[in-house]
C-alpha cells in the first residue's frame, strides 16, 4: 500500500495512492494524483539519520569504517515534500545531496531486537539528507549542517512492506540524478548496519514514537566525493529514486529573503 499526506481544495489530508487516483482515507473522496500537492508522508517528531553507512561513501570520504551506528539529528522543521523547493543558503556555497532510504515508525517502541523491528515500522519512503559541508564539519554532531530549513525533502509517499518487491527493503535499488546526471547508484543491500539494527540500536536508548523517521545513509557519489567537488548551485534539480518506492524529485533556489 502507497499512503501519502496531500493537499487538495484547501484541505490537508490523508489518502491511499492506486495508480493514477488518490483516495482520501477520512471522506472516500478521489482525486486524480496530478491533481493534489503531495506533502511529506511523515511528521515526525523526531529525525534521525545515521552517518558513513556504505562502504564506498565510507571510502570517497577518506574515513574509517565505525564500529557502532552513527546517528545525528537533523531538525524536524526541515521536513518538506516532493516538488518543494531547498534552499541554496546564504551563509554557504557546499550544499551537497544524499539520497536515501527512509524508515517510518509506526509504533511506540523500546528495546526492540533486531528480529522484531519489521513490526513497528509503518513502512519505507525516499529522503534527501541535504547537507551544508561546511557547516556540517564544524561540530561532531553534525546537525547544524544536515538541518537547514527545507533540507529534508522526503516522499513521494510511504510504502508498506507487503508492496516492497520481496517485502524487504535491502535489495532496493537507490539512483540519484542531478539535472539528469546519474551521480549514485547503488543496492540498499551494501548497508553496513541494515534498517533493522538501527531500530535495535536506536530503541536500546530510547522510545520511537508513530511518525519519527530514521533515515539510512547514502551510498557514494555526492558533490563531496567527487574530483572537483560539484556543489548544488540554484536552478539545479535532485532526482532520486528507489526501487518499489517511486521518485523524490526537489529543485535548489536561491534562499528567499526574510
Amino acid at each position: 500500500m502507497k499512503l501519502c499526506r496531500f493537499e487538495a481544495n484547501g484541505r490537508i489530508c490523508h489518502g491511499a495512492v492506486e495508480g493514477e487516483q488518490v483516495i482520501d482515507r477520512q471522506q472516500d473522496d478521489e482525486y486524480p494524483l496530478d491533481d493534489v500537492r503531495l506533502l511529506a508522508p511523515a511528521q515526525p517528531r523526531k529525525y534521525l539519520a545515521i552517518g558513513l553507512n556504505y562502504a564506498d561513501h565510507i571510502a570517497e570520504s577518506g574515513m574509517q569504517a565505525p564500529e557502532f551506528p552513527i546517528f545525528f539529528n537533523k531538525q524536524v522543521t526541515c521536513v518538506v515534500g516532493p516538488g518543494a523547493d531547498v534552499h541554496m543558503p546564504r551563509v554557504s556555497s557546499l550544499l551537497d545531496y544524499e539520497g536515501e532510504l527512509a524508515i517510518v515508525i509506526g509504533r511506540r517502541c523500546r528495546h526492540v531486537p533486531a528480529e522484531h523491528a519489521p513490526e513497528v515500522i509503518a513502512g519505507y519512503t525516499i529522503a534527501n539528507d541535504v547537507s551544508v559541508r561546511d557547516w556540517q564539519l564544524r561540530t561532531p554532531t553534525m546537525t547544524m549542517g544536515k538541518s537547514f530549513d527545507t533540507h529534508g525533502p522526503m516522499g513521494p509517499w510511504l510504502v508498506t512492506a507487503d508492496d516492497l518487491p520481496g517485502g524487504d527493503p535491502h535489495g532496493l535499488r537507490l539512483r540519484t540524478w542531478v539535472n539528469g546526471e546519474l551521480r549514485q547508484d547503488a543496492p540498499t543491500s551494501d548497508m553496513l548496519f541494515d534498517c533493522w539494527d538501527m531500530v535495535e540500536h536506536l530503541t536500546t536508548a530510547f522510545t520511537l514514537e508513530p511518525g519519527d523517521v530514521v533515515s539510512t545513509g547514502t551510498p557514494s557519489g555526492v558533490g563531496a566525493g567527487r574530483q572537483p567537488p560539484q556543489w548544488l548551485v540554484a536552478g539545479d534539480t535532485v532526482r532520486i529514486e528507489i526501487e518499489g518506492i517511486g521518485v523524490l524529485e526537489n529543485p535548489v533556489i536561491a534562499e528567499p529573503e526574510p
